[in-house]
């Protein structure tokens, strides 16, 4: 009788990673490095802190592959209508020029490449297994970086596409936003075929330089996505980080936003509307380390069915960071009867001239409201949208782009969340 041995999780993405080396000729010392990290990790569980809510099991054991089909017909469906903006494309994990645009702007500078690993903006060592294989293994990059003193009028739009049943994406954007210059941009993950996305953002926002991100997440029931975002701020800086999920089967957003000098005004906002048994975690850290900076979050939450949601922010205040104002606020909704939701936001403060606050809720939609709207003709479904609606207005009202917010409200809208 013939018996066959399972392989382990962990052996998978080792094999993976080996793969990689073969299919993408990837062999350079960060990836080296990467690859040393991650015989050092091994795959978070429930036991980890960082992981104490977010179950990999299933992740782990999917059979997952590298994909050779990086073309696709039209990118149409998933352009933001009436947005102006130069759009690079992923499929698959591999970037796709035929299918971007051309982006020769004075004053910016764009490369392309699985080898831009050695230009990111921060060298922070991996936080964990999934990270590790990333920087191990990265598909594919793109670098945006602006000269000084140059505010680039032009809005970019970057689209991952996942068309083959099972494949593994691992793409690294690079920002630089020079001193003196601003960059806005939106990031969209689409697509409902079962596969999984780790994507890392690198982002270095020096002196008095303006960053404005837009993330919006619309993905099956079916996929995975990890979203690792860095982004270091300098003197004088500004950036407004935001994070739309709109729909995924399971995700983790990891955010870490490092305040390297003084009066730096960081914002982080976000939302999320779980339905089915779609499982959304939100891991936010903000390192404040100079004095006279500000940080402003805003993490909102309705879970529907049978969901789950997680937050966890962390802020810091180190002994130099005097005169710090940080504020952490979620809050959250349980529409179903079986949905939970598991929220910690922490303050570390090692400073004594600050002003800093933090707090979370959660509960049901508002009785009253609804009893009000109900008395006055409205169906439930209605009325459920509508206070939805106003729920999470002062989140969509974060994103500086209006024509990004209109399309994020319309994505809404058709997912019946929604009422306008």
């Amino acid at each position: 009788m013939s018996t066959t041995t399972a392989i382990a999780p962990k052996e998978k993405f080792l094999q993976l990673v080996e793969e990689s080396k073969k299919q993408f000729g990837l062999a350079d010392e960060q990836r080296e490095a990467a690859l040393e990290f991650l015989n050092q990790f091994e795959i978070p569980t429930t036991r980890d802190e960082e992981w104490k809510y977010t179950r990999t099991t299933k992740l782990s054991n999917e059979a997952w592959k590298w994909s050779n089909d990086h073309s696709v017909e039209t990118i149409v469906p998933y352009r933001i209508p009436k947005l102006n903006a130069l759009e690079l494309v992923f499929v698959n994990g591999k970037f796709s020029q035929e299918l971007s645009s051309n982006v020769l702007l004075d004053g910016l500078t764009f490369m392309e490449g699985a080898t831009l690993v050695s230009n990111e903006a921060n060298q922070n060592d991996p936080a964990n297994f999934f990270e590790a294989f990333q920087r191990a293994t990265t598909t594919g990059a793109i670098y945006l970086g602006t000269s000084s003193k140059v505010a680039i009028d032009k809005h970019f739009h970057i689209i991952h596409l996942i068309t083959d049943q099972n494949a593994v994406s691992t793409p690294l954007i690079v920002l630089n936003v020079q001193a003196n210059s601003k960059l806005s941009v939106t990031e969209s993950f689409c697509g409902n075929t079962n596969g999984l996305t780790i994507r890392r953002l690198s982002a270095n926002v020096a002196t008095n330089a303006r960053l404005e991100y837009n993330k919006i997440q619309n993905e099956g029931d079916e996929h995975y996505l990890i979203n690792i975002d860095e982004v270091a701020i300098d003197r004088d800086g500004y950036s407004n980080l935001n994070t739309l999920t709109v729909a995924g089967g399971w995700v983790r957003n990891d955010l870490r936003i490092a305040l390297n000098g003084e009066n730096i005004e960081a914002n982080l906002s976000g939302f999320y509307l779980p339905r089915n048994k779609q499982h959304i975690d939100n891991h936010t850290k903000v390192d404040h380390k100079l004095p006279h900076c500000v940080s402003n979050e805003l993490y909102k939450g309705i879970l529907f069915d049978s969901s789950t949601g997680v937050f966890n922010g962390k802020v810091y205040v180190w002994k130099d960071a005097q005169k710090t104002n940080a504020y952490q606020n979620n809050a959250n909704i349980i529409a179903g009867d079986n949905a939970v939701m598991n929220t910690k936001p922490e303050l570390e403060i090692y400073a004594d001239d600050v002003k800093c606050s933090h707090g979370t809720t959660t509960g049901q939609l508002d009785e009253q409201a609804m009893f009000y709207l109900r008395a006055r003709g409205m169906s439930p479904d209605s009325a459920r949208k509508l206070l939805t609606t106003a729920f999470i207005n002062d989140v969509l009202n974060k994103v500086d782009e209006e024509v990004v917010r209109e399309y994020v409200i319309q994505l809404l809208v058709e997912k019946e969340l929604l009422t306008i």
